[in-house]
């Protein structure tokens, strides 16, 4: 249960990019902004200087696509994780705050290495992997962990950090292939940690 009266009507939503995690804005909801949002799946906040509601992209199409949310401790602040459609700063940037993109760009090449699966591109290396099959994409990702540790054993740390970036990348297309997200994967190694 979210405690709206602590905050005279209003709790701050923190807005989180769900492939990312990087955190793009912070508004404020009322009930209604926040059952709007859960009905719609688009993020409504409400503007304090518009005293009224309003839906994030409701002018220039760049929705925030509700994926999921927490209440903090206190239920008095809402995480929500979004989809971004487009950018989500007024300015044009994809986040309010002047961050380093993307502390998290594994997630965002997951993302892009899916949207090649369900829109296929002519040219698209990953899309070429796919059409050859798991055997192929399987075998690469056997070249590309052979090639990582003869570049740990004996070349540069520059090659280092390529051979391991190749890897990263067809493991990718493989779990894809394989329909496995990396939450999955990070979820069992948590559980493993434990």
């Amino acid at each position: 249960m979210i405690d709206f009266e602590k905050g005279q009507g209003l709790i701050p939503a923190i807005i989180q990019d769900a492939q990312t995690l990087e955190v793009l804005m912070l508004g404020y909801m009322n009930e209604e902004a926040w059952s709007k949002t859960q009905e719609e799946k688009k993020v409504t906040f409400f503007s304090r200087s518009k005293e009224r509601l309003w839906t994030k992209g409701e002018e220039s199409g760049n929705f925030l696509e509700m994926v999921d949310f927490a209440v903090d401790c206190d239920q008095d602040t809402l995480l929500i994780w979004v989809n971004p459609h487009g950018p989500t700063c007024h300015t044009g940037s994809r986040s309010c705050f002047d961050t380093e993109y993307s502390q998290n760009f594994i997630f965002k090449l997951e993302h892009i290495v899916n949207d090649r699966y369900v829109f296929p591109q002519k040219k698209s290396y990953v899309n070429k992997l796919h059409e050859k099959g798991i055997e192929k994409i399987a075998q690469k990702v056997g070249e590309e962990a052979v090639e990582t540790v003869i570049a740990a054993l004996s070349e540069t740390e520059e090659d280092f950090i390529n051979e391991t970036s190749d890897l990263l990348f067809h493991l990718l297309v493989l779990l894809r292939e394989k329909n496995i997200d990396l939450k999955t994967i990070s979820k069992n190694l948590e559980n493993r940690h434990r």
